[in-house]
């Protein structure tokens, strides 16, 4: 636990993660002061959260505010390199962000899973796992629900189990009363742990993402490997055995490392042999069946991946095959992540707006044999394109761009397929639609973020789909 009962906390940054810690905190007892740059008349919750008593800094940071405080809670929008939080941290303050905060608070074990890419559908998978087995399940943190406000659902998941069991009834593995929090963890939430201590953390992969927010590949990747910082030898490490980066982890961990790969056999962790997935419990151990690799309903060899991934996970918590495989063959992909549209006229509209970064296209484009009309462009993230261009050469016949990186795109990929300038995404849509006929696809797959132009990457795909259903 975080004692803040009575201190002074600061809350930098209002998005979604910052209202809940900043409410939290509230609940706690604690003297709550939110600071955020945009000025007060755009933030909508303002009113309400004076109503509530938390003091409310808007239009720009001051420094005075952050050095009155016994500790500050970052919320991962907002950079460390804030120069307000650069000065109180070389003073010696205390700083921690909305997941350190919340995870100190929740009930039970914790999976945590991070990476580049996949990390969504693999939390998502994980817990539909999870809840198949009768254990009760919480997911979030980086989707969905930030973990402060999975905090009471926890406690009272914890006390239900304990004071609402039958006394007649037969015991029960301790495993199935324990509540269990899959999150989805991001670097930006890595880069200020103090303490997070997952039960059993994942690791995906780890490629170039948010360079412009960290400045570098070796500091983005140092910050992906403290999700198993404060690891021992109790905990669990998933690491993708095909993954150079991931594999570096390795080395700094004091868990129990597990590896999973779709390419050869892993002596401890999940493998796929010719049409199976298997896991092996322990080295030396006789690995065993867990699924026909043909029954999983996600497309994509980086889905494969993010099963074995999940495999290994739900059988560390204790899950059995049969549970695994039934779960696996009834999860539905992930809005935003590879999702089927529509067909029109034999031409297929895939929604992937969660390719926010050059790696994820690349996995999103060989999910398909070519023909295929990709959307690119939105805000740049310091990506190198050009790396794309051998794949692209061979599937892609229309390169179509969008967003104020479209004219970096447009450079770095000249002369690997025919490219198109639409500016927005309607008018992306609509040149897809003229190009692409039958038997080819449509994908959006930006290698960006969205925020030149949309408020998140869920916001742009939603309004591709509006668009791509009003074709005619």
């Amino acid at each position: 636990m975080i004692d803040v009962k009575n201190k002074r906390v600061l809350v930098v940054g209002l998005g979604k993660s910052g209202l809940a810690a900043a409410r939290f905190l509230k609940q706690q007892g604690a003297k709550v002061t939110v600071s955020d740059a945009r000025p007060a008349t755009v933030i909508a919750e303002l009113p309400t959260l004076l109503d509530e008593g938390i003091s409310v800094e808007a239009g720009s940071h001051g420094l005075l505010t952050f050095r009155r405080q016994d500790l500050i809670v970052v919320s991962p929008g907002v950079p460390a390199d804030v120069p307000e939080l650069k000065q109180v941290r070389a003073m010696g303050m205390r700083i921690i962000g909305e997941m350190e905060l919340g995870a100190a608070f929740l009930q039970g074990e914790i999976v945590a899973i991070t990476g580049s890419n996949g990390k969504t559908t693999t939390t998502t998978l994980v817990g539909e796992i999870l809840k198949a087995s009768g254990r009760p399940v919480l997911v979030g943190g980086n989707i969905g629900t930030p973990v402060t406000e999975m905090v009471a659902e926890s406690i009272r998941l914890s006390g239900q189990n304990s004071q609402e069991a039958d006394p007649s009834a037969a015991p029960q593995d301790d495993k199935f009363k324990e509540v269990w929090s899959v999150l989805e963890v991001s670097s930006f939430q890595l880069e200020t742990v103090e303490a997070f201590k997952p039960r059993i953390a994942l690791v995906l992969n780890i490629t170039p993402d948010h360079l412009d927010r960290h400045g570098s590949f070796e500091t983005y990747r140092a910050a992906k490997a403290r999700i198993t910082e404060f690891q021992t030898a109790d905990d669990f490490l998933v690491l993708n055995a095909e993954d150079v980066n991931a594999q570096l982890v390795a080395a700094k961990t004091k868990a129990q490392i597990y590896w999973f790969s779709a390419k050869r056999q892993i002596k401890q962790g999940a493998f796929v042999h010719g049409e199976s997935i298997l896991f092996t419990a322990r080295e030396g151990g006789k690995p065993e069946p867990v699924m026909p690799v043909a029954e999983i309903p996600l497309a994509g060899a980086h889905n494969v991946e993010n099963v074995l991934a999940a495999v290994c996970a739900a059988r560390l918590a204790g899950v059995d095959a049969e549970t695994i495989r039934a779960a696996v063959r009834a999860f539905k992909a992930v809005e935003h992540r590879l999702e089927f549209v529509r067909e029109l006229g034999g031409v297929k509209y895939y929604n992937d707006s969660k390719a926010t970064n050059v790696d994820a296209t690349v996995k999103a484009v060989e999910s398909f044999a070519g023909g295929i009309h990709l959307i690119l462009g939105g805000k740049d993230k310091d990506s190198n394109y050009a790396v794309m261009g051998p794949l692209l050469r061979e599937r892609v016949k229309t390169v179509i761009t969008i967003g104020s990186a479209a004219e970096k795109i447009e450079r770095e990929l000249a002369g690997v397929a025919k490219i198109e300038a639409a500016e927005t995404m309607q008018r992306a849509v609509a040149l897809a639609h003229e190009r692409a006929g039958a038997g080819d696809t449509v994908l959006l797959a930006p290698a960006c973020a969205s925020f030149d132009q949309f408020e998140n990457y869920e916001h742009r795909g939603r309004v591709f789909k509006e668009l791509v259903m009003a074709l005619r």
